[in-house]
């Protein structure tokens, strides 16, 4: 595997992490940070940013942020699920997009 793709497995882990502490300490709620990513998701899923790329091109872009909404659902658990699990949930929750190329 490539080195960066596990340096950015570890940054996501990171910053899931640091948000589910965020909850914890009443700094952020969940809604909150959902609603901060659903927002980031939105703007790279505009057709601004997302005219000419491919589909898979836009997954990619979308993958971090899709899998830090789904570790924010998770809170307040206490374990929060590995990376290749939620990875596995992130390519089952992929909606197509409405303009397939």
């Amino acid at each position: 595997m490539n080195v960066a793709n596990l340096q950015l497995e570890g940054l996501l882990m990171a910053v899931a992490s640091i948000n589910q502490v965020l909850v914890r300490k009443g700094v952020l709620t969940v809604e909150e940070i959902d609603i901060a990513l659903r927002k980031a998701e939105a703007s790279e899923t505009s057709e601004e940013r997302s005219e000419g790329m491919s589909a898979s091109s836009r997954d990619a872009v979308n993958f971090p942020i899709r899998l830090l909404e789904l570790a924010n659902q998770c809170q307040p658990e206490a374990d929060m699920p590995s990376f290749s699990k939620l990875a596995r949930m992130v390519g089952r929750m992929k909606e197509p997009y409405n303009d397939q190329m």
